[in-house]
């Protein structure tokens, strides 16, 4: 028998072993998001005009996240059947190897057609890899997690979110005060070389770790399934169509201001590149300042209560938001993100518990990772590139982008609430289930 020291104390380190983890394979995404704003289109697709360059660089940003669903069935699989830690070891060293890999990459100046091609088979593994760690993470966390910490402890893996954004917006800003040739000539690459580094120092700290006591417990009692995704599709259909929609601005919102709205004002509205780096370095800095205030302010009012506030808080702000952005004033711009940040960062601390607390432990792992990988595929990844060709087709105007916007926000806050209903009814019957073990 553990004791309460021992418990505590392994899922402290689970959940440092997951932050880490997440931080790094974001990190590796924000970088891409941020490439493909700023130079992507200008190295890799040069043949074409910069407005249609821009649609492919985010084209092919948006591979990355159609892999995702494949990399969670995938490690889904692998975690629901031999366990949380190993997959999580194989989706950090994938991740790492295919960030390398577009650091190396020669440009369409180089090898031609062969560039872009290459640049969307690494842009692929990236994906596979985040749609199987973000689950992954989410699961061990809050499995070796204590039930009064599950939801600080799913807080501390959203913590990799912008932690990834604010290390990526920091080496961005070092490497864009080079001069334009020596940016665009290796200076971007910095950034994605970075990440064997990091990968080395979050691979000494998860195989350390312990595998979850959950899991443990399944495996003990023989309820560990065969073809995990059959039997979560078999017994918790509704919770994984419910999880997609709930997860909607947990995944666009980010790729919404670190990619579209980079893009948009440094091209369109003609706001210095260094400037809004700094913008997105300082609105980045303030979600992780204030996901551990949201987790503190759910435990006193309630999680359902705080998401749905938040989202509906964040409906109301979106057309102020936008005509912040549209001042070409810094602050301002700031302020509007800073506004959109603060209600939706409340939302996504809690996103990771409230998906984690939805399914059964033995099919845990696939169903978290379905439910937000197939969302990241269909809806969050392919926001910027939406968002662009809203504005392309609307001559410059941002009032279609506001509407889809919105819209993204009032079909999360249904789905939340739903969600949240049905979790609140299977959750009493599966503790039961587990304390009878």
């Amino acid at each position: 028998m553990r004791t309460a020291v021992q418990a505590a104390d392994r899922g402290r380190r689970a959940t440092l072993g997951a932050f880490v983890g997440t931080a790094i394979e974001w990190y590796d995404f924000y970088i891409f998001g941020t490439a493909a704003a700023l130079v992507f289109g200008r190295l890799f697709y040069p043949e074409v005009n910069a407005a249609t360059g821009l649609l492919a660089s985010f084209a092919t940003f948006w591979v990355g996240f159609l892999a995702r669903p494949i990399g969670g069935l995938v490690f889904g699989h692998i975690g629901d059947r031999i366990g949380r830690k190993n997959t999580l070891v194989i989706t950090l060293l994938l991740m790492g190897v295919a960030t390398t890999g577009i650091g190396l990459l020669p440009t369409y100046a180089a090898i031609g057609v062969g560039a872009p091609l290459l640049l969307v088979l690494l842009r692929a593994l990236q994906g596979l890899a985040v749609g199987g760690e973000w689950g992954g993470a989410v699961v061990l966390a809050t499995e070796s997690a204590a039930k009064e910490r599950k939801g600080f402890a799913g807080m501390w893996v959203q913590q990799g979110s912008p932690a990834g954004a604010v290390l990526a917006s920091v080496m961005f800003l070092l490497v864009s005060r080079l001069p334009e040739e020596a940016f665009l000539g290796w200076g971007w690459r910095v950034p994605f070389l970075l990440s064997a580094v990091l990968v080395i120092v979050a691979l000494v700290i998860r195989v350390k770790l312990e595998e979850s006591e959950e899991f443990t417990r399944s495996k003990r009692n023989d309820a560990v399934v065969k073809v995990p995704v059959v039997e979560v599709f078999r017994t918790a259909r509704a919770q994984v169509f419910l999880g997609i929609g709930a997860s909607i601005m947990g995944i666009s919102a980010a790729y919404f201001s670190n990619t579209f709205v980079l893009s948009w004002t440094t091209s369109e509205l003609e706001v210095p590149r260094q400037t809004m780096l700094n913008v997105m370095l300082a609105v980045s800095i303030l979600q992780f300042i204030w996901q551990p205030a949201a987790a503190w302010i759910s435990s006193r009012i309630g999680r359902t209560r705080l998401m749905m506030c938040a989202l509906l808080g964040n409906v109301v702000i979106a057309v102020p938001m936008f005509l912040l952005i549209l001042t070409r004033d810094p602050l301002l711009i700031g302020l509007g993100l800073s506004l959109s940040i603060i209600t939706g960062a409340s939302y996504y601390a809690m996103l990771a518990g409230l998906l984690a607390e939805s399914f059964p432990a033995n099919v845990r792992y696939t169903g978290v990772s379905v439910a937000y990988q197939v969302c990241s595929s269909i809806i969050g990844g392919s926001t910027p590139l939406v968002a662009q060709y809203l504005l392309n087709i609307s001559g410059g105007s941002h009032w279609a982008v506001v509407g889809y916007y919105m819209a993204l926000l009032l079909v999360t806050a249904a789905c939340v609430l739903a969600l949240s209903k049905r979790t609140a009814v299977r959750q009493p019957e599966e503790e039961a289930a587990a304390v009878r073990a």
